[in-house]
Formats: structure tokens, C-alpha cells, sequence
């Protein structure tokens, strides 16, 4: 039995084989995982419907599996509309997340097109497209090393 709260077999199967310095994507249900990924990812689709599930959701769960070193989101370029309203809301549930997991991981946002040539490295091992619908709410993850 698993005492993780992860259970997918094909995540879990991605995230074994993944080494240190790997990408791990939570995409929100707007992005184009389709296209928009590293040469090496593979894309797992958990969209089964609107907002069903959610990338906090699937965050919680690889904070409980894999040591994380570096979590980045999505950064708002100055000229989105969205840019005047500030963070999105969705960002401090991940911070609740990263607490909760007992990290002291921050967010670090990286601007959406240097974000989506994050994405495209070889580095990058696996996208969860998610049903999010809130907006800007894609996470890439970094896998750390694990400690004694």
C-alpha cells in the first residue's frame, strides 16, 4: 500500500523515473498542453470536467511524493488586462498548499512566454492537464534530490 497521497499509477510512474532538476507541469484547463511542451514530457489528462480537477489539488498530491525545490508560476505580462488586479487569487492557495506540505517553498512567477520556454526544455517530464478555471493558475514544478 502507498502511504502517499498520490495513487495515479501513470503519474506515479513518471515521477519514479524522474531525476533531479525534471519539470513537472500542472497545466489549468486554458493551457496548450498539446503544444506547449519539452521534447521528453508526457501528457496525462485529468480534465473530466469544469473545474474537476484542480491544479491545487494536484499539487497536494506531488508535495506529498516528491521533493520539490523551485515552484513557478505563470507570471501576468504588463500588458494583460489582468495585469491591473494584481496576483490571482488561485496563487495564495498554493501558497496555503506549500505550507501545509511543510515547505518553505515561495512562488516564483516567470513571465508567460520565458514560462512556456521553461516548459519546452528537455528537462520538462510531464504535463497534468488539469479542468482549472481559474485564470493563470499553471505551476511548474522543479523535482529536487532526496535527503536523509
Amino acid at each position: 500500500m502507498l502511504k502517499t497521497t498520490l495513487i495515479h499509477p501513470d503519474i506515479l510512474r513518471v515521477v519514479a523515473r524522474a531525476g533531479h532538476h525534471a519539470k513537472i507541469l500542472i497545466a489549468d484547463g486554458n493551457y496548450p498542453a498539446s503544444t506547449k511542451r519539452g521534447p521528453n514530457a508526457e501528457v496525462i489528462s485529468l480534465n473530466l470536467s469544469p473545474g474537476v480537477v484542480n491544479v491545487v489539488q494536484v499539487l497536494r498530491a506531488l508535495l506529498s511524493a516528491v521533493p520539490i525545490d523551485h515552484v513557478n508560476t505563470m507570471g501576468i505580462p504588463a500588458d494583460d488586462p489582468y495585469a491591473q488586479q494584481g496576483e490571482p487569487p488561485v496563487w495564495n492557495e498554493y501558497r496555503a498548499a506549500l505550507a501545509a506540505a511543510g515547505t518553505d517553498l515561495r512562488l516564483e512567477p516567470i513571465l508567460k512566454w520565458d514560462f512556456y520556454k521553461h516548459v519546452e526544455s528537455p528537462d520538462h517530464v510531464l504535463t497534468i492537464q488539469t479542468a482549472d478555471q481559474s485564470l493563470w493558475a499553471n505551476v511548474l514544478l522543479t523535482v529536487g534530490c532526496r535527503t536523509a
